[in-house]
């Protein structure tokens, strides 16, 4: 049978197989390895402990799905029809129980590991100087609102929202304290400040992104999501939703400019009021 010409030609079937996922391993290690696409910088400490516990699943990860693709082309060589009978294999019970045992302790452990990165997004302390900017979401545009000098947020009303007359969001101005209140486009922060984020939506759930901040989060009708963050390097960043919120989706994004603290005020007071 070995003999038979059809038999020869298939018989290169395996090693071809084998051939190709090897070089598609080692293309794939490489493109990891060098970075070919990969994260924009992170402009923050809990950004860069995230891309930490990133890299640790990478690492732990890529190696199993490097040893487990060469042994599957092992496999695919070494287990080859040779033109004999089949044999059928019980498996083996010891290896079975060590490989899940230690998939289990991976999977765990690198839960661990990212507890204190986890904890630190959702539970940090209260800053002692926060500035504080409320972000609303709708289709499709985000809208930012300052407290102004008096630190406190005015009163809005669902029937004053007129995105003609630019009040997008409401405001109250028979109440003193949303006088000041100034309304934005446009997401302007100090640099090296903490900045409190009261994350809003007037009608369905979007989902505030920033890459360089390793920063998302939905925004949920009725509710008020309070997220913290310090941006440490100046520059302009996108600001997308990243929640399929509509037809108009794509169009939903603007920009978070991280200023110089005196630049950020002369910014700020630009803006002007209601």
């Amino acid at each position: 049978m070995a003999s038979n010409p059809q038999y020869r030609g298939s018989a290169l079937v395996p090693f071809v197989f084998a051939l190709f996922l090897v070089v598609l391993t080692f293309a794939t290690v490489y493109i990891f390895a060098a970075r070919i696409w990969w994260f924009p910088e992170s402009i923050t400490a809990l950004g860069r402990a995230i891309d930490a516990q990133f890299m640790r699943t990478l690492w732990i990860t890529g190696i199993v799905f490097f040893l487990a693709q060469l042994a599957l082309a092992f496999v695919l060589v070494r287990y080859r029809d040779r033109g004999g009978r089949a044999h059928y294999s019980h498996g083996n019970n010891t290896m079975e129980i060590l490989w899940t045992t230690a998939t289990a302790i991976l999977f765990v452990g690198l839960g661990v590991a990212a507890e204190g990165a986890w904890a630190a997004y959702h539970s940090q302390a209260p800053a002692a100087n926060p500035l504080t900017v409320e972000i609303t979401g709708k289709q499709f545009a985000w809208t930012f609102r300052y407290p102004g000098p008096d630190g406190q947020f005015g009163r809005t009303a669902p029937d004053l929202v007129n995105d003609a007359a630019g009040n997008p969001l409401g405001l109250d101005l028979n109440d003193p304290a949303a006088q000041d209140d100034i309304v934005t486009p446009v997401l302007g922060v100090p640099v090296n400040r903490d900045v409190v984020a009261l994350l809003k939506t007037k009608d369905v759930t979007h989902d505030f992104f920033v890459r360089e901040l390793r920063f998302k989060q939905d925004t949920v009708p009725g509710m008020t999501i309070r997220l913290q963050f310090r941006a440490e390097k100046p520059g302009s960043y996108e600001v997308v939703c990243a929640e399929l919120c509509g037809l108009g989706h794509h169009r939903m994004r603007t920009e978070l400019q991280v200023l110089p603290p005196e630049e950020f005020e002369r910014w700020l007071a630009e803006q002007g009021t209601f």
